[in-house]
């Protein structure tokens, strides 16, 4: 029987995205902090910017993991260095420069987290580069953070030791500084979402996405270990797919997709359960198991094509934008909650 346990290195991934989850969550709350108590209508606005774009970047980032597909714990440590950064945001024993200093080690961070988590998926597979792509517009986004929190860092500092003003001229600095990062990062963010809240048929795109690099690394693999691996994923990410569009996304279209399309979808669905189950009990090493994964992949692009043709046409034609962005929010709420039934969760 195939087992559908998360191999190491692919659940030591979900760990740190995690961490950077929690860490992200801290950096919105200081920020929030921050606002309230500087005086420099400038560095006020510096960061009520960067608020928006960390709340922004929590949503990529939830989206990120959800398409991963291994719900996971932060590391103790990670969990009690929050904690009591948290407790000394909070207090009156650093100043606010200080609270800052902190607050742009954190951006540090998590910028050489997500640098090391993409470095670490091209080492695991194709399907972890392709989920984990989004990171890159976070990255470029807390890169940027670093050299704004520098200005900021520069006028609080000066204010802080001189009581006077620091010399002007130091956004301009900073302007220059983001647009050289812009030249650097710019490739790659540009191949990237950086939508907050992105519609239902780009969060089930990039599902189907996902699956389509599985299903070519089985193929080209003739490693049992391997081939075992990618149908592991295989198995809980389309069990997932399938349950959460079943909750959320086909009761939402039936009223203009019509019965019988719906009706359609959740019998491939269905057969495509059994083929699962089926493939589950043949050894990884026979060679019926990728005949069957063939037959298996062919169903789901059949269903794939159906889905992003006439369904996503019916979904552009029939709901707003907004509509469209809470069921995507809704369809993604119950993946998180299947994954962790199911028990795709790294402690």
């Amino acid at each position: 029987m195939v087992a559908t346990l998360d191999d190491t290195k692919r659940s030591a991934i979900a760990v740190k995205l995690a961490d950077i989850k929690a860490v992200q969550q801290l950096l919105i709350e200081n920020e929030q902090q921050f606002i309230g108590q500087v005086t420099d209508s400038e560095v006020a606005n510096n960061l009520r910017n960067m608020l928006e774009t960390d709340q922004k970047n929590l949503g990529i980032l939830e989206t990120v993991i959800g398409q991963y597909g291994i719900q996971a714990q932060p590391q103790e440590t990670i969990t009690q260095m929050v904690e009591k950064i948290r407790e000394l945001m909070k207090g009156s024993k650093l100043s606010l420069y200080e609270k800052v200093f902190q607050h742009e080690l954190l951006k540090h961070q998590q910028v050489m987290s997500g640098l090391t988590i993409h470095k670490a998926a091209q080492k695991v597979g194709a399907d972890v580069m392709l989920a984990i792509g989004p990171l890159n517009t976070i990255n470029f986004e807390n890169r940027a953070h670093q050299e704004q929190l520098k200005g900021v860092l520069e006028i609080l500092g000066v204010r802080e030791l001189t009581g006077q003003d620091a010399d002007q001229g130091i956004w301009a600095r900073v302007q220059d500084a983001m647009a050289a990062l812009s030249g650097v990062f710019g490739s790659a963010v540009t191949q990237t979402t950086d939508k907050q809240d992105m519609n239902v048929q780009d969060v089930i795109r990039l599902d189907h996405n996902k699956v389509n690099t599985l299903f070519t690394e089985l193929l080209a693999s003739n490693d049992p270990q391997k081939i075992q691996e990618y149908f592991g994923q295989i198995y809980k990410d389309l069990s997932v797919h399938a349950e959460a569009e079943e909750q959320v996304v086909y009761p939402a279209v039936r009223p203009f997709y019509g019965q019988n399309d719906t009706q359609e979808l959740y019998d491939e669905q269905a057969e495509m359960k059994k083929k699962l189950d089926q493939i589950k009990a043949i050894s990884p090493s026979s060679s019926e198991f990728k005949d069957q994964i063939k037959k298996l992949m062919d169903a789901v692009g059949d269903h794939i094509r159906q889905e992003e043709s006439t369904m996503f046409a019916a979904i552009r034609n029939n709901l707003s934008t907004e509509q469209s962005e809470q069921l995507a929010t809704q369809f993604k709420a119950a993946k998180v909650k299947l994954q962790e039934k199911m028990g795709v969760v790294s402690k």
